[in-house]
């Protein structure tokens, strides 16, 4: 994904743009658990404050999804997207 040209801020935007179309799927899903499509949108206000460095953004979020992963009425297809967005945003570093 990064070839010479591109920064690293702009991989690092690029994976939080990945992961905002993922969580939006998410929060529009009705076969999700309303508490958890409400933590996957809180974690879509912490990806989107620009006042914070992406490896915070992507920090704050981790911490909101890690905690619903283990919610046991979950559907699976979406604990795996979840799992997917936690591998995502935890290679975000500044």
């Amino acid at each position: 994904m990064s070839g010479p040209n591109i920064s690293k801020e702009q991989v690092n935007e690029m994976k939080i743009n990945q992961v905002t179309a993922m969580l939006n799927r998410i929060i529009v899903d009705s076969g999700i658990p309303r508490n958890i499509r409400r933590a996957a949108f809180e974690a879509l206000k912490m990806l989107s404050d620009k006042s914070l460095s992406p490896g915070v953004r992507a920090a704050n979020a981790v911490s909101i999804l890690d905690e619903i992963s283990q919610d046991p009425n979950m559907p699976s297809y979406a604990r795996t997207t979840i799992w997917n967005i936690i591998a995502i945003l935890s290679s975000i570093r500044d």
